[in-house]
Parts: structure tokens; sequence; C-alpha cells
């Protein structure tokens, strides 16, 4: 068994788009109109183009704001996405100037950043040694 996907909600698929693909380097991988506005809106690894996929998930279900509100509110990371170097990445999307809530921060043999996507959520970024 592998996980073949996984989501996010997000307050606006078109501006995750571009957030997901401009500024973390995902891309495109599905993109199937699902009536209304609303897209099946899936973006992967470019390292990875047939691993995990990331849905771009509409946050229209009311139970998606508050759920939504009580994670970034705690400090919660809705998804958690590995990178070779915590701390270039940092410099790299804080140059593009996307927002961290959380600064590099090394933990052991881990370090992790949070970021916020833009989109109602915060991200971790995390590589280990």
């Amino acid at each position: 068994m592998r996980i073949h996907l996984t989501s996010v909600f997000v307050d606006d698929q078109e501006k995750a788009l571009r957030f997901y693909t401009e500024a973390l380097g995902f891309v495109k991988k599905h993109d199937v109109p699902m009536g209304g506005e609303d897209r099946w809106l899936t973006v992967v690894s470019p390292e990875d183009p047939d691993g995990t996929e990331l849905l771009l998930e509409p946050s229209g279900h009311p139970a998606v704001g508050p759920y939504k509100t009580a994670l970034v509110q705690d400090g919660i990371p809705a998804a958690s996405f590995a990178v070779d170097d915590v701390r270039a990445e940092h410099e790299r999307l804080r140059a593009l100037g996307v927002t961290f809530t959380q600064e590099p921060l090394e933990m052991g043999p881990v370090t992790t950043a949070v970021l916020d996507d833009t989109c109602g959520n915060l991200i971790q970024i995390v590589h280990s040694k």
C-alpha cells in the first residue's frame, strides 16, 4: 500500500495553483472541471511526476472554515513537504515573498520551517540529516 493522493483545502484554486507551482515548484498534473468554479486540480513533484498527487481542494464545505482556522491558530501545518535543505529553501522562498510563521528550527536530526501558503494553510518544510 502507498499514498496515491492527499489534499489541502484552499480558499482559491487558481491562487493556490500559482503558489504551489510558481513558489513551491510543483507541476500541475490534473485540471478537470467539476461543475461551477470547482476543479479536480492536482500538483506533483517534478522529481516524481507519477508519485503522490496533492489535490488543491476547494474549501466550500461548511466544516472546512472552522477546521482550517483552528489549525492556523494553533500553528499546526496542514501538510509537510520534504526538501533537501530547509535553510536554502527558506531563503529561496523568502526571496519570492513567501511568509514564514516558523523560521528554520533544528530539532535533533530534523530541521523544519513553516510557511503560509496564501490560501488559508500553514505548510511545513522538513529535512533530516
